[in-house]
């Protein structure tokens, strides 16, 4: 895990506690913490959405999915629990919850937004965020520019997310569960962006609610 995820964290006021994935119980682990970040990584295996074999599909990691799914089905049913998923974060959640994703986003055509650079590297673009919601009021802003990293993105939303950010392209970039407000998911990385305000907004809101709990 990259280090720029600790230090978002204590940057916003919270204690970092990073959890690996091997425990045979992983629900039991959230018995400790005052909220939940799913980080950002490699691609979640397609068979755990149903989907296909792909050639730009890389750094899968069957513990892991496994392992981080659990995590998200466990905080989901802890009413209140606050809980933030970036980029993979994001996607595991949607996969999670019966969501499917798109495997290759260069597969859907050519986009005025670019979502990564070749060779995997980040870029910037701009985000438009639903005025009302949590997100929105979190961030202090209804338009972004977000430091994105991914080339796989939400195709069909789980039924109990709604999407409450979008890039140019049409992408999702951002959901929140219908009944859990407290559960906010980007596809960006809030993380390497700390010189932004509104970021920085996200990531004390975020820790504030964890210290509410």
């Amino acid at each position: 895990m990259p280090t720029s995820y600790v230090d978002a964290v204590r940057a916003a006021g919270g204690a970092a506690v990073i959890l690996p994935p091997g425990e045979s119980e992983p629900a039991r682990l959230l018995g400790g913490l005052d909220g939940l970040v799913l980080s950002g990584g490699g691609d979640v295996a397609p068979e755990r959405y149903a989907g296909r074999a792909h050639d730009k599909i890389y750094g899968v990691s069957e513990e892991r999915d496994g392992f981080e799914i659990a995590l998200a089905r466990a905080a989901l049913a802890r009413s209140g629990f606050p809980f933030l998923c970036i980029c993979r974060g994001m996607q595991v959640l949607n996969v999670a919850m019966g969501g499917t994703l798109h495997a290759h986003l260069p597969d859907l055509g050519d986009s005025t937004v670019e979502h990564r650079l070749p060779e995997r590297l980040h870029t910037h673009h701009s985000a438009r965020v639903a005025p009302s919601s949590r997100l929105a009021e979190l961030l202090g802003a209804t338009e972004v520019t977000v430091c994105s990293w991914h080339h796989q993105a939400i195709d069909r939303l789980a039924s109990d997310l709604r999407a409450v950010a979008w890039a140019q392209d049409g992408i999702i970039e951002a959901v929140e569960h219908e009944s859990q407000p407290v559960c906010v998911a980007v596809q960006w990385h809030p993380e390497m962006q700390l010189e932004d305000a509104a970021q920085q907004r996200l990531m004390r809101g975020f820790v504030g609610l964890a210290n509410r709990t």
